[in-house]
């Protein structure tokens, strides 16, 4: 049982999780592998370890005996993969594929950590999810974090962070915008490539709000060039606004350059994932990184 891990960290996935669909998610296989694996589990103690309840999962004394075991396992099988790092150790560059708003707005503050985890140069760079995911396939990078899936059989999928879209301006906005408010506006938008386009498209459809009676001032292909476009308008007549991750402008939220908004009663979410190919599953450098990035599971 010890020696198949695999196992334990689908338990310590649904603990961590509270929920065995959630788990799943986050591990990229399916609910009933899930509790196929738990159920494994409890047949070979021969005892129940998690309950389930409407609110998430509880687990029985056993099963807490069980996670204090594992707990110290895992914390054994993160040193030796440092141990085995230096055996197998080789002069290389690890490449990380990701979407704008991911590489240039979060993915660098850990990218000092991945390297040390892999002691190893780590390269990042940045283009659209669909971009991202055909080099992942071309074997031109590592490691994808997008923020679409676009699923291929070969890729595995994982889920990994929460994102909030928010609307933002030049000129302070009510906290909560109705959706007649988004006529008053001037608008900079995204691409219709980009996947924050395609989900805000089906947001305002669901709302019936019609897009194209927007007054719309340009329309720009990353991020960067709206926040910066924004930022640099001056004092414009009428508010100049567009929606973006919260993560790309939280900094000038924080010191008043910019000025945040939601849409009253509708929070505009999606997820954020991690990418590698099947093939390298039991890859020790796509595990170390991936393993790493799934510790971090809120971004403040």
């Amino acid at each position: 049982m010890l020696r198949d891990f695999a196992k334990l960290q689908t338990f310590m996935m649904v603990i961590k999780e509270k929920s065995f669909s959630k788990a799943s998610a986050k591990l990229g296989i399916s609910q009933p592998a899930v509790t196929q694996q738990i159920k494994y589990i409890e047949e070979y103690l021969d005892t129940k370890i998690v309950k389930r309840k409407k609110n998430g999962i509880l687990l029985t004394k056993e099963g807490e005996d069980l996670y204090r075991i594992v707990q110290k396992l895992e914390k054994c099988i993160q040193n030796s993969e440092k141990e085995l790092l230096k055996i197998v150790n080789k002069e290389f560059t690890f490449v990380i594929g990701a979407s704008y708003a991911i590489g240039n707005y979060i993915l660098p503050n850990y990218l000092n950590e991945i390297k040390k985890r892999i002691e190893n140069e780590v390269y990042m760079h940045t283009g659209l999810s669909q971009e991202i995911i055909d080099e992942l396939e071309d074997r031109k990078i590592d490691l994808a974090l997008i923020e679409s899936p676009i699923f291929q059989e070969d890729i595995y999928y994982r889920e990994w962070l929460e994102d909030e879209l928010v609307f933002f301006s030049n000129k302070p906005l009510p906290k909560q915008l109705k959706p007649e408010d988004l006529y008053d506006f001037d608008w900079i938008c995204r691409d219709e490539t980009s996947h924050t386009r395609k989900l805000l498209s089906e947001v305002f459809e669901e709302l019936d709000i019609t897009c194209s009676d927007f007054n719309v001032l340009g329309v720009l292909s990353s991020p960067t060039s709206i926040k910066e476009t924004i930022l640099n308008a001056g004092n414009t007549e009428r508010p100049l606004v567009s929606i973006m991750s919260r993560h790309v402008i939280k900094n000038e939220v924080k010191n008043g350059r910019l000025f945040e908004a939601r849409l009253r009663g509708h929070k505009i979410e999606r997820k954020l994932y991690i990418a590698y190919l099947k093939e390298r599953k039991h890859d020790v450098y796509i595990n170390n990184v991936v393993n790493y990035l799934l510790t971090l599971n809120k971004i403040p």
